[in-house]
């Protein structure tokens, strides 16, 4: 499971990456959630990018991370679906229908694991491109509605798929991230026969770095640049000699 992840890019840098062509405002709180966020947790709310439904086109939009299917009860999502396991993507429940329709680009410049160090610690990394640039996690959206008042509410969630061995020795799965040649059929109406299901890998380990981080960004109030800046060892100096 990845339940954090960090993104320098702003609106106009997510726009340019993706080569979104509009932006859909829905509220006065977006653009808060379209600012650079150094520790993105489940529940709040980010940027992704889809394909315009009359235009054709992408656009960059906000939702909130934790998928609700449009068939629940209460609009209310339960953690498990902030990813979804592309080996049951098309039979789960929650995620199969928009599986088939509903996929979109999640921005993130890098995404944090733990490692379990002893019974009692755990200890932060960032994995990211080793070239520095944005990339996108292969995601799927749903609209809620509820029936009382109308409102809408729009989920995302993204795939998680097996770890590559960079991502081995930190976790047992790591999120499903596209190379920028496939995001245009990753979006793209799908027959189907034909669902994009091979994109669903581990991307290539030696296209990515990993370091460790301070035990500062498991607080989701924290979110600033320190969170992603290597950890400092401390090291433990010998016994000076009597000759010295």
């Amino acid at each position: 499971m990845c339940g954090r992840y960090g993104r320098r890019g702003d609106k106009q840098r997510i726009a340019e990456w993706m080569q979104t062509h509009n932006t859909n405002v829905f509220d006065e709180f977006d653009e808060i959630s379209l600012a650079p966020s150094f520790n993105v947790a489940p529940q709040s709310v980010q940027p992704v990018v889809r394909l315009n439904g009359e235009t054709g086109g992408r656009e960059l939009t906000v939702m909130r991370w934790g998928l609700v299917p449009y068939w629940s009860k209460d609009g209310k999502a339960s953690f498990s679906t902030i990813n979804a396991k592309s080996e049951t993507v098309a039979t789960s429940p929650a995620f199969r229908e928009a599986w088939k329709t509903r996929r979109c680009l999640v921005p993130a410049d890098w995404f944090y694991e733990w490692q379990k160090v002893d019974e009692k610690t755990k200890q932060p990394h960032a994995i990211a491109l080793k070239n520095g640039e944005m990339f996108a996690f292969a995601g799927l959206w749903e609209t809620w509605k509820d029936k009382t008042t109308g409102r809408k509410l729009r989920t995302y969630t993204f795939l998680t798929t097996d770890p590559n061995e960079l991502v081995e020795p930190l976790h047992n799965r790591m999120p499903v991230i596209l190379h920028r040649r496939d995001y245009e059929r990753w979006l793209a109406p799908t027959d189907p026969a034909h669902l994009p299901i091979d994109l669903l890998r581990p991307y290539p380990a030696e296209e990515m770095k990993v370091w460790k981080v301070s035990k500062a960004v498991g607080n989701t109030r924290n979110d600033d640049p320190s969170l992603i800046e290597p950890l400092k060892e401390i090291e433990v100096n010998p016994t000076p000699s009597l000759f010295e």
